[in-house]
């Protein structure tokens, strides 16, 4: 069924053209897009019984009807205010209009749940080939998928929003996953590399932040070059989704393809994790590092381990930035300063970070 969102936009432009009142009725007669005020939620009396008879068009108190079909059922009532020619040539211009965009909406239905069914693999490669040729959907053509995650706004159509992003691009497919997660499957051309890709992962983060004002992240899957693969882009997605809320917590853009030794961490078991942590604490927990010395850490491995630097960014002497790293290392026998210990702890840190979302999300 078209959103009564779209009718009315179809009607009040309707309207602009030819200057005359125009409603929309459901087959049991509830109006549900009109540009006349008096009818904001009325119905149509006796719809039922226009709906049942064979008649297509009829008049009734000055105003005309028409059926609207859909595979030859009528699904929606055309009410125009008139009875000249004129006003009965406009009712079935809009009743034609209305009946395109069912079958439009329609075809575009048929496709977002094939694209659906495909990003959860619920095809047979056999049918993926099959429906792809019956829904016009080339095969051999550069795609890679986007998922968006947000808290979506019942009054907000973010998929049409989305789709309103790329106007021109028919052969992108926009679909809702759930209440929170969209996917975007992009077509490419050949010549896209990384900058283009993330060029449109930001243009998507910028407009639906401007839009939507609330969170949202985009992840990047990889480029594939054939429909079946499809699904394989939208797992790599949701695996950088993922991973980029654990160790990439300040980026709201995360691609597949930079994840680095993140992506590494994710697939370890649990155990593992647990058994490479007590190695390299020597029995000493998480917990007994306070913020200021993991505040400190960080800033020392984003200036590449450089004293001088750490120092002047975190405001403090240079000595009071060695007597946190002597006291570090008096807890962990790990020395900051050498590169080898320095791997090691940064490791460990992030295992600890996929620890603590393992317990807090999983289990």
């Amino acid at each position: 069924m078209i959103s009564n969102q779209i009718l009315q936009s179809t009607i009040d432009g309707l309207k602009n053209i030819t200057r005359r009142e125009l409603s929309v009725a459901e087959r049991e007669g509830k109006i549900v897009a009109t540009t006349e005020d008096v009818m904001v939620n009325t119905s149509i009396e006796n719809a039922e019984i226009f709906i049942a008879s064979p008649a297509e068009n009829q008049l009734v108190q000055g105003y005309q009807y028409f059926k609207v079909f859909d595979n030859g059922s009528a699904e929606y009532i055309v009410m125009i205010k008139g009875d000249d020619e004129e006003t009965y040539r406009i009712g079935k211009m809009t009743a034609f209009q209305i009946q395109n965009l069912l079958v439009a909406y329609k075809e575009r239905y048929d496709r977002d749940n094939f694209i659906k069914n495909l990003l959860l693999d619920n095809l047979l490669l056999v049918d993926i080939y099959s429906r792809a040729k019956k829904l016009h959907i080339e095969n051999s053509v550069r795609r890679i998928v986007y998922l968006i995650e947000m808290e979506i706004d019942k009054d907000l159509n973010v998929v049409e929003i989305v789709r309103s992003i790329f106007p021109t691009k028919q052969k992108d497919f926009v679909t809702a996953v759930n209440e929170k997660s969209i996917i975007l499957v992009k077509e490419l051309k050949e010549k896209d590399g990384k900058e283009e890709i993330e060029a449109i992962a930001k243009t998507i983060y910028d407009t639906l932040t401007a839009e939507a004002m609330t969170s949202v992240y985009v992840s990047i899957g990889t480029a594939v070059n054939d429909l079946k693969n499809v699904s394989l882009s939208y797992k790599e997605a949701k695996l950088a989704l993922e991973v980029g809320k654990i160790f990439e917590e300040s980026k709201n853009v995360v691609n597949y393809e930079q994840l680095g030794i993140g992506r590494l961490i994710y697939q370890l078991d649990g155990s593992l994790c647990k058994m490479f942590v007590n190695e390299v604490l020597h029995g000493v927990s998480m917990e007994q590092f306070d913020d200021e010395t993991l505040i400190t850490v960080n800033k020392f491995f984003e200036n590449n381990l450089n004293v001088s630097e750490t120092s002047r960014q975190l405001y403090i002497h240079r000595n009071t930035l060695v007597y946190r790293l002597d006291k570090l290392q008096k807890m962990t026998g790990l020395d900051l300063r050498n590169f080898d210990d320095a791997i090691i702890f940064k490791i460990m840190l992030m295992v600890s970070k996929y620890l603590s979302y393992r317990e807090n999300f999983i289990y």
